[in-house]
Formats: structure tokens, sequence, C-alpha cells
């Protein structure tokens, strides 16, 4: 049975996964927190655009912040989006990896 609550949160997960950035930054804090100086550098975007694509993550309840004195260190808001994330990638990675060639840079599926 889908509640109102269920389908927004499967809306807000599929938003963040709708980029490629932030697909990226999920990925990486599945295996553990970053703090975003070094996510940016591993990622190879500017501080800026890692600022907003973490800000949406926030927004979406997907990542949390953890102030730790003057920085602030990412983490997934629970270890189940790492589960979830590994499921969807053997899914996707099962069905057909070439059915969408151009999703990341025009959006096709």
């Amino acid at each position: 049975m889908r509640t109102a609550t269920s389908t927004s949160a499967l809306s807000r997960f599929g938003h963040a996964l709708s980029d490629p950035t932030r697909t990226r930054i999920l990925l990486h804090l599945r295996a553990g927190s970053g703090y975003p100086a070094e996510l940016a550098e591993h990622l190879g975007v500017s501080r800026q655009i890692l600022s907003n694509h973490l800000a949406c993550l926030r927004g979406c309840g997907l990542v949390v912040s953890v102030p730790e004195g003057r920085r602030a260190r990412y983490e997934l808001a629970d270890q189940r989006i790492g589960h979830a994330l590994e499921d969807l990638l053997g899914l996707v990675l099962a069905i057909d990896p070439d059915c969408c060639p151009d999703a990341e840079s025009d959006g096709c599926c």
C-alpha cells in the first residue's frame, strides 16, 4: 500500500538521483562520511557547486551535516540509503547498462 509519505520520499530520492553529481555524492558517501572540500576535489567540481548539491540532498532528507568545530562532515542520513543504492546499481546493471547511453547528458530516461 502506497501512502502520500512513501510517494513523496521516493520522489525526493528520484530527484536526487536525477543529477549525475548528486548521484556521485551519494555513491561516495555510502562508503563513509566526507568533508565538502575533499568531496569537491574527489568529484572534480567547485566547492560552490558541491555546496548547492549538498543543500539539495539535505533538503531531500538523504544526507545530514554533522558539525565538527568549524567544519562540517556529511554522511548519509540513514545507512539503508547506501543499501538501496547498492540494490539499484545491481538492478540497473542487470537490466541493460546501455539502455540510455545519453542519460547523463540529456536526461532521456
